[in-house]
């Protein structure tokens, strides 16, 4: 078989739940523990950090592994699901695993998995261990498919656990409450393993403490012992003057060490070794590097980055995602990673570059602005939300919302935290699980919300590219796979 062949066996042959649903989940991990046996317990051959969240697992694992490769290291990465091809979900150093290993993986090893029936994930989970395996990785970043304790990937002992939120997703899963989704969540948590806990509070919060001290495991919270923090969105305006100010900056002080060091050497020394701390030319090089892909950008001035830290990762949510990956390095640090400040740097402002990441926050177009998101639950949603209203109060411009869904959410709690005011484009993504044009629609009229139906996204951007001014915003996402339909119709769309 070619590649193509190849994944519409997969598609086909082992049930996937991007494409179907329910029907596709397989809690339990005993073919998961068949599988690692066949292959040889691969993920014990490389150091492991394993996440797991409702949302920002995604951001959050690139962010990680962008400052790890920044550092030197050879590091896999395990993220689902992709958006446009199946090898996103297994990468090393940010290449995607090559056609020939997916061929080959299937191809050798067919025989033994088609009568355990394994789904679709517990399979790639197989195939990207053995693939980490084989192109020996120093540290696989591994995200959680879906809760934790059940999730195949909870076979790994992970050098660190990493859990970034609780919200409602996937409830017919893992639980109708906060507490019996953070219990799921939690089943990643090890014996003696650190973990870093993102946001978390009242009884979800007891519950990971509990589960952390029934385990044995040193447990640390993102927002506790943050003395100084800081953070703010830069658009690429504010960006262009930040760059201006630290040149005007680096000026003074370079004034300010040689006057000083012509009256004292010693203190001009001392000036020196304090300005390469706050290293200010790094901090200048990353504004450099997001000014040249003509990005916005989130500024972090805390302790260790008073000059600023700048990550090219630019929605709202990221806020909060931002704490939670500075607590897990930090704790790398701990756990003897050779990570320094500059490769902070280098990762942040490269996330994109150096993983492949997309859908977060993405600018596709300009004139008008068209942005994509694949949030997609009310918690996301609504980050979403805000980061739009201030768009529109603060550089006028009115929101066209190319929006759609997938038949299992919680679709009346989304339209809800949905803005009233921008016009919409409902529509389909290309998967079965995809919400119909005009359900959808009868039901954000119900929420107080007005737009018109598209049969494809395709025809849903084209209608809002041709009603929209070049002066405004273009916003397209509530799923996953409108996202992916976007981005697989750039050449159609004329996206560039």
């Amino acid at each position: 078989m070619d590649y193509q062949n190849t994944l519409k066996y997969l598609y086909e042959s082992v049930p996937m739940f991007q494409q179907i649903g329910s029907k596709a989940y397989k809690p339990g991990l005993e073919t998961t523990h068949k599988l690692d046996e066949h292959f040889g317990h691969p993920h014990q051959q490389f150091k492991t950090i394993h996440i797991a969240g409702t949302n920002g697992k995604g951001s959050c694992s690139h962010t990680i592994a962008a400052v790890l490769q920044s550092a030197g290291y050879r590091v896999g990465l395990f993220t689902s699901p992709h958006l446009i091809d199946f090898r996103e979900r297994i990468r090393i150093n940010g290449e995607m695993v090559p056609e020939e290993y997916v061929v080959n993986f299937v191809e050798e090893h067919r025989a033994f998995f088609e009568p355990l029936h394994p789904s679709f994930f517990e399979l790639t989970t197989a195939m990207a261990f053995r693939y980490f395996a084989d192109q020996k990785v120093d540290v696989a970043v591994i995200e959680v498919g879906m809760g934790g304790r059940l999730d195949c990937t909870n076979i790994i002992h992970p050098d660190l656990c990493i859990i970034t939120n609780i919200s409602f997703d996937h409830t017919q899963y893992l639980g109708d409450t906060l507490t019996k989704i953070a219990k799921e969540k939690a089943g990643i948590i090890k014996e003696g393993v650190p973990v870093v806990v993102g946001r978390a509070k009242g009884a979800v919060k007891r519950v990971f403490t509990m589960k952390a001290k029934a385990m044995n495991a040193p447990i640390e919270y993102a927002r506790e012992k943050t003395r100084y923090w800081n953070m703010e969105i830069l658009p690429y305006s504010r960006l262009q003057e930040a760059r201006t100010r630290a040149d005007e900056i680096m000026q003074t002080l370079h004034h300010m060490i040689k006057a000083i060091g012509e009256q004292s050497e010693e203190q001009g020394n001392r000036m020196r070794q304090a300005l390469l701390m706050l290293d200010v030319p790094s901090s200048i090089r990353a504004i450099d590097q997001i000014l040249d892909k003509r990005k916005d950008a989130i500024r972090i001035n805390n302790e260790m980055f008073p000059f600023g830290l700048y990550t090219e990762l630019s929605g709202a949510y990221q806020f909060e995602n931002m704490f939670t990956i500075l607590k897990a390095l930090a704790v790398l640090t701990k756990l003897n990673y050779n990570i320094t400040p500059r490769n902070y740097f280098d990762g942040f402002a490269n996330v994109c570059q150096l993983t492949g990441l997309m859908g977060r926050w993405q600018k596709v177009h300009s004139y008008p602005d068209i942005i994509c998101d694949t949030g997609h639950n009310i918690d996301g949603i609504e980050y979403i939300h805000v980061q739009l209203d201030a768009i529109r109060k603060t550089f006028g411009q009115e929101i066209h919302f190319v929006f759609g869904m997938v038949n299992d959410k919680d679709i009346k709690g989304v339209l809800q935290v949905l803005p009233k005011d921008a016009t919409y484009y409902f529509t389909k993504a290309s998967v079965k699980r995809a919400l119909p044009e005009n359900e959808l629609m009868e039901l954000a009229e119900q929420a107080g919300l007005k737009g018109t139906a598209y049969p494809t996204v395709v025809d849903a951007v084209q209608a809002a590219k041709k009603n929209c001014p070049p002066k405004d915003l273009i916003f397209v996402g509530g799923s996953n796979f409108i996202v992916a339909d976007l981005l697989a119709n750039r050449d159609t769309l004329n996206l560039y």
